[in-house]
């Protein structure tokens, strides 16, 4: 397989995430020009990309089907991609929470259906991309899973169900690590270090230290352990920390709330 890129691609909803994915596909080699994108305000189309406000009925049959709107929109897209050929169609949807037999009951034509759950590092190449897929080919397979390899890593989930929880845990989890850095900086300017400073050390500890987790051998408790020695500095904060199991249970907490609510999207 020389490029895993469709022939022609057909994008519903260019926003953040959907935008920052082309954008790493045409810096790759993707074609602007096999590319038509469906969005009433897009923003930084490349040269080149079709643009289209609606869906309109002359919309040639795509290779690929790419469903970047929020699942509450699925019910009036769908009637509208009616019109369209769909059945060379793979659909590759990103629509949190909606699953395999909603997007087959919204869209019966397509040929076939894939999942994809990224996350907000797709825009510097670092995301780490779930996929789902029921019945796909091989070469389909291989195909979606080496075009988001080009934008971080990609890993297939064999049960749907598990989407939830990758949308709760890597899809929603950025915001988690922003909020982190954000109180740790606060933390340190609320003992006396001007909020400038602090800000730059917390982003600056969090960022090697996400490094030296991802190149080490050792697991992230490991690693606490070795930092934190007996008696000292570390270990009174990680006592703070682990009263209770204080942190375990607040970030299941959150995970679990994120998980719901994507089974709630998707009904």
């Amino acid at each position: 397989m020389t490029h895993p890129f469709p022939q022609s691609l057909l994008v519903i909803g260019s926003g953040n995430m959907a935008g920052a994915m082309l954008r790493g596909w045409f810096a790759q080699g993707l074609d602007p020009a096999s590319v038509t994108v469906v969005d009433p305000s897009p923003r930084d189309l490349s040269a080149g990309v079709r643009h289209l406000t609606g869906i309109a009925p002359d919309i040639a049959p795509p290779d690929w089907l790419l469903l970047g709107i929020k699942p509450q929109m699925l019910g009036d897209v769908a009637p509208q991609l009616a019109g369209i050929d769909l059945s060379q169609a793979l659909v590759v949807s990103m629509l949190a929470g909606v699953e395999c037999s909603g997007l087959r009951a919204a869209l019966p034509s397509a040929r076939a259906i894939a999942r994809i759950m990224p996350n907000m590092a797709v825009s510097i190449g670092q995301s780490v991309t779930a996929l789902y897929a029921e019945g796909l080919g091989e070469a389909d397979r291989d195909r979606l899973e080496s075009l988001f390899a080009m934008l971080g890593t990609a890993e297939w989930l064999a049960d749907e169900s598990q989407m939830h929880l990758v949308t709760a845990l890597s899809g929603s989890g950025p915001a988690y690590l922003f909020r982190f850095i954000d109180s740790l900086g606060k933390a340190a300017e609320g003992l006396g270090m001007p909020a400038d400073q602090a800000a730059r050390f917390a982003m600056a500890m969090v960022r090697g230290s996400a490094e030296l987790a991802h190149r080490s051998d050792e697991t992230p408790a490991q690693l606490a352990e070795r930092v934190a020695s007996p008696g000292g500095t570390t270990r009174a904060a990680l006592n703070v920390l682990d009263a209770d199991a204080a942190l375990d249970r607040l970030l299941a907490e959150a995970v679990d709330a994120a998980a719901k609510r994507s089974v709630e999207l998707g009904q």
